[in-house]
């Protein structure tokens, strides 16, 4: 793994824990040592308001640096995890979907942004929006690996081949090195044949991708953001942290393999 490795946490389908899962994998990865960058792509700013790290008003955040190339070391803030920053977003992020639209090299201006703060992390995290608009295709264009929450619901893929045809665009025409990290399933109900069926059909779809780490429903999981604190610093001991740790070891270990493969 080279330096600041890129993963963006992406599904265009809302409601699938994609935000929890970048938040909590950040704050678990951060947890194992690594240094984190979490880079917050939606305009609703979840990720950002998480860590209880919402810019104050007239701060630069990362629209700034997506539109008024800001730099991006300018607006990382500090979080209450030892190990991990935020380059936060606002709710003025909005509006960069239409201002990028005539910008040069608009879908390259992340990429850009970060090449000259990449060596300091070992895991670069985009939180990106339920769309596959500019905002996610900037964090597909400067990502390493994407990284996909599914649901285990009745409609898990519905949209999942989209994002897949997506990733080849991108790969085709903007990042030759673009590689799917994996798909990890969410807010998953183990009890339900439903659950088991959806779980079959996407490990007969995706195979080795899918990881083995189940992040389940969890009551604490829902709660943490409320308290500005991702769930290793809200609930140590619950089923989501232990779940969301074990999601972060799982990664790390899929990782050293490459590197021992690669060396």
């Amino acid at each position: 793994m080279s330096e600041g490795w890129k993963i963006s946490v992406t599904n265009q389908k809302g409601g699938v824990g994609k935000t929890t899962t970048a938040v909590n994998l950040a704050a678990c990865l951060a947890a194992a040592d690594r240094r984190v960058l979490l880079v917050d792509l939606d305009p609703q700013a979840n990720a950002t308001s998480s860590f209880a790290r919402l810019p104050e008003e007239g701060r630069p955040d990362i629209y700034n640096v997506l539109v008024d190339e800001a730099p991006m070391a300018g607006i990382i803030t500090s979080s209450a995890v030892n190990g991990l920053d935020i380059a936060p977003a606002s709710k003025q992020l909005a509006g960069a979907e239409v201002e990028l639209v005539n910008m040069l090299a608009r879908e390259l201006r992340l990429k850009t942004a970060l090449e000259s703060i990449r060596a300091r992390y070992d895991y670069i995290i985009f939180d990106c929006p339920p769309a596959l608009g500019l905002l996610t295709i900037n964090a597909l264009a400067a990502a390493d690996s994407v990284l996909i929450p599914v649901q285990t619901e009745y409609f898990a893929l519905e949209g999942v081949g989209r994002l897949i045809d997506t990733i080849a665009r991108v790969r085709k025409s903007l990042n030759p090195q673009l590689e799917v990290e994996g798909v990890v399933l969410t807010m998953a109900d183990m009890r339900t044949n439903l659950s088991k069926q959806v779980t079959e059909e996407i490990a007969s779809y995706f195979g080795d991708k899918l990881f083995k780490t189940i992040i389940t429903r969890n009551i604490r999981l829902s709660e943490a953001p409320s308290h500005g604190q991702s769930i290793i610093e809200y609930d140590i001991g619950s089923k989501g942290s232990e779940a969301y740790l074990e999601f972060a070891a799982e990664l790390l270990q899929r990782h050293e393999g490459r590197n021992i493969k690669e060396s």
